[in-house]
């Protein structure tokens, strides 16, 4: 049983900690090199993904197909674009269905906010 003011040789170590060089084997210096190299690729990777988030979910406009044309004092929220037609969501909560092919405007809808 050992004791508080016991050796290390008392304590079953066998060895004097103090006076013994701690060597580094190989394996363990490769180990070390691929702990820091995966630590270096993971920052990278965060700031990467903050700059996508950032950079990517900015409010900007929705740009609109050329051949169509939003009713005066009108501001695109959402578009759909369907098999011959484009759904454009408005902030005034109309949908305005538009033709693909013509650009003209086939149907409104009005939506409650």
């Amino acid at each position: 049983m050992a004791h508080w003011g016991a050796s290390s040789r008392e304590r079953g170590r066998g060895h004097d900690e103090g006076h013994r060089p701690i060597t580094t084997t190989a394996s363990l210096k490769l180990l070390k090199g691929l702990v820091l190299v995966l630590t270096g690729v993971m920052i990278v990777g965060v700031l990467v993904i903050i700059f996508l988030l950032v950079t990517r979910l900015r409010d900007t406009a929705l740009p609109l197909p050329e051949n169509i044309v939003l009713p005066e004092g009108q501001e695109v929220e959402a578009i759909t674009v369907g098999q011959g037609f484009y759904a454009v969501v408005t902030k005034t909560g109309e949908i305005l269905v538009y033709d693909r092919m013509t650009g003209a405007v086939k149907q409104t809808v009005t939506v409650g906010h």
